[in-house]
């Protein structure tokens, strides 16, 4: 389904949204169902990417019409960044969990922190679908970037004090997605199955090299 056939699903239901807001559900339902179609979104877009994601679909598998999906999150864009902005939100508490210890060591605990949540089934999935769609679909990519760029890597940057910290943030961004996307997107053997204590072990002195390196 393109975005098109979303658009003709928005301008189809523009009566169903008006009745809607003439007589919203109590919060309690509107909450669960708000719920509900963020978890079908992310199960869509990790399974399918944002090309082939459809808002149509997405209320197929949330069990409601396609007017509610619109006049809760507005465009298919809309819902995807409410999506995955839930999913960061241990990603963009990096800093904290990070941050706190001097940086002679950040490559490491930032390393182990984001493969922590590679490795847990329950974020994995919402990460998938983060990756997937932002390497196919430019608009998916601007989420993902404005994200990451303003809520994570400037988090990071802030503590460096290098006239580079911006450049060296992201490419230590780089270094971790790149191993992360040919570990769980693409899975390249042997980092697929190696161990994950062995890819930390790798990839975080080139983290912090990135970081806090001359």
């Amino acid at each position: 389904m393109t975005d098109s056939a979303d658009a003709a699903d928005s301008a189809d239901g523009r009566g169903e949204v008006t009745s809607r807001r003439r007589g919203r559900p109590p919060r309690t339902e509107s909450a669960d169902t708000r719920d509900r179609i963020l978890d079908a979104a992310r199960e869509e877009f990790s399974e399918r990417g944002y090309e082939k994601t459809s808002v149509r679909g997405i209320a197929k598998a949330a069990g409601v019409d396609s007017a509610l999906v619109h006049h809760y999150f507005g465009t298919k864009e809309q819902v995807f960044e409410a999506a995955v902005e839930v999913a960061l939100v241990p990603a963009l508490k990096v800093r904290d969990a990070v941050l706190e210890a001097p940086l002679d060591d950040v490559g490491e605990r930032l390393t182990r922190f984001l493969f922590g949540l590679w490795e847990n089934p329950v974020t994995r999935k919402p990460l998938l679908a983060i990756v997937r769609s932002a390497v196919n679909n430019e608009a998916a990519a601007t989420v993902f970037r404005r994200l990451v760029s303003a809520q994570l890597l400037r988090r990071i940057a802030g503590e460096i004090d290098a006239p580079d910290a911006e450049l060296r943030a992201e490419l230590a961004a780089s270094q971790l997605v790149g191993v992360a996307m040919m570990r769980y997107v693409i899975k390249i053997e042997p980092i697929a199955s190696a161990d994950p204590e062995q890819i930390i072990a790798r990839v975080a002195p080139v983290v912090q090299g990135h970081l806090t390196g001359r």
